[in-house]
């Protein structure tokens, strides 16, 4: 899969908020200062081409709606991430992440506890 730039991702987040919309639509989503029309147009054109986004017709213009589901692109990010920063370890990425941002022991055996009630 296809990684995003910042910008794609951005149009992505509102897709997948909105689930079908038109150009417009998205740029009304997105914060201030609004993108042109024509750059929000170009990069849902270029996640159409990606295989991330698809297209009914909708008078003269498209509704677009996102082919990958925000659940499966996280997980594929997650995963790279992993391998790519913390050669392929979630123990490593967890330590990184619980040094980095002064995790106390409670935090931690919380975020075990909800581990662990999904696995249930």
């Amino acid at each position: 899969m296809k990684q995003l730039t910042k910008a794609e991702e951005e149009i992505m987040q509102v897709l997948w908020q909105l689930e079908r919309a038109n150009v417009k639509a998205i740029i009304d989503e997105l914060p201030e200062p609004k993108p042109a029309y024509n750059t929000v147009s170009t990069i849902v054109r270029i996640l159409e081409s990606k295989g991330f986004v698809n297209y009914e017709k909708e008078g003269k213009g498209h509704l677009y709606f996102p082919v990958l589901q925000k659940h499966e692109y996280s997980n594929q990010s997650i995963n790279s991430l992993v391998d790519n920063y913390f050669q392929g370890s979630f123990k490593s990425m967890v330590s990184f992440f619980v040094k980095k941002n002064d995790i106390n022991l409670q935090e931690l055996e919380s975020v075990l506890k909800e581990v662990n009630k999904k696995q249930e």
